[in-house]
């Protein structure tokens, strides 16, 4: 358990109009701060250097988030000057002032959450500038080795940047609205279903297994097709969320007494290890739609969780990752060409992994609207 900070912990720094905002520790504003999951360079690279920024500008300066998004920009525009010359020299330089960049682009949203002064243009610009940042520095980047070498090459490989890095951003979003308008349609089903009883809380795997990556669900699917009780002694989940680990006990279903694919209901809580549920606990309806992509993959959930343990979201080369690949690592080890192509082939792989895993969870929706249709809703009496 985290210790509450003390006031020792917490000083407190003058606002305007005499008000005075107070400053927690470093490991409460890791914790308020830092995402649950994150690209792993991010991760790794950033948050060690960027987190201590966050509460040292918190407490000593009145600086917005809007106004180090500026930053982050105008550092991103001066690496592109850099990369700009073509020199070797000169993109080393390049790379050191983007990920300068790239660190005060993961600050502002820090100190939005940590102060409270996020709003909703500001994300809009933060979008907006890292847009603009990568096609510039991707046009001066391959721009000054095209003008160095004379190398076509490089024009493709501008063009190859700028169209990735929109189709990965372009991509994520249609995956969000599939995903949202799926889980909206199930819902809508499970209201309509239960209308006439006292409806059950819906809950989807996915939510609970990022709440609690300790969950062991093969475990606990065998555990609960065998009707066994978790152990005496073993590792219960903590909270309403992370009932992830029961989740998918064939519990029996809240719809008709039997579990539809994909569907399986788990206590609001979980019980302690050993433990009776309370009488009269609602089953709160869990919603698997990455059943069948598990099921084909059983490793996938022991990486995930192993990587979640760490902060590490699975998908490895993301637009960060990407960036960082054609931005940093090429222009350091003057291998802009190769840095380039790995990092746009990685981005793809993955890319096609997120379309392959939506294309099967359309599948396990399907099945779980049909069970929906197929099994009759008995009334409570």
């Amino acid at each position: 358990m985290s210790r509450q900070p003390t006031r020792r912990d917490t000083p407190a720094v003058p606002e305007a109009g005499g008000e005075r905002r107070e400053i927690p520790s470093i490991a409460e504003v890791r914790r308020v701060t830092q995402k649950k999951r994150d690209a792993w360079w991010t991760v790794l690279l950033v948050d060690p250097v960027a987190t201590p920024l966050v509460r040292q500008t918190a407490l000593r300066t009145r600086i917005t988030p809007n106004q180090i998004t500026w930053g982050a920009f105008l550092l991103g525009l001066g690496s592109a000057v850099c990369f700009a010359f073509g020199d070797w020299r000169w993109l080393v330089l390049g790379a050191v002032v983007y990920h300068l960049s790239f660190v005060l682009d993961c600050m502002d949203g820090k100190v939005a959450r940590l102060t409270g002064q996020g709003s909703v243009f500001g994300a809009w610009l933060d979008f907006v500038f890292d847009r603009i940042r990568v096609m510039v520095c991707g046009v001066a980047l391959m721009g000054g080795q095209y003008t160095r070498t004379g190398d076509v090459v490089y024009v493709w490989l501008a063009l190859a940047v700028v169209g990735l890095d929109t189709l990965r951003y372009i991509n994520s979003l249609e995956i969000f609205k599939v995903r949202y308008t799926m889980r909206k349609q199930i819902k809508a089903r499970v209201r309509a279903a239960r209308r006439a009883e006292n409806a059950a809380e819906l809950a989807f795997m996915e939510d609970l297994l990022r709440a609690n990556p300790e969950a062991d669900i093969e475990r606990d699917r065998a555990l609960g097709a065998a009707g066994a009780s978790v152990p005496e002694g073993s590792a219960a989940p903590e909270g309403p969320a992370a009932s992830g680990a029961a989740a998918g006990a064939s519990v029996p279903s809240a719809l008709d007494g039997s579990p539809g694919p994909g569907v399986t209901s788990t206590p609001d809580a979980p019980p302690a290890p050993g433990a009776t549920p309370a009488p009269g606990t609602r089953p709160k309806q869990v919603i698997d739609l990455h059943q069948e992509f598990r099921h084909r993959f059983p490793t996938y959930l022991r990486a995930r969780s192993f990587l979640l343990r760490h902060r590490i979201r699975t998908h490895l080369v993301s637009g960060v990752e990407f960036q960082m690949g054609v931005f940093i690592v090429g222009p350091l080890l003057d291998q802009v060409i190769a840095a380039t192509v790995v990092s746009g082939a990685l981005l793809l792989v993955f890319e096609l992994a997120i379309v392959y895993k939506l294309l099967l969870s359309t599948r396990d929706f399907t099945r779980t609207i049909e069970s929906f249709e197929e099994r009759p809703v008995t009334t409570a009496a």
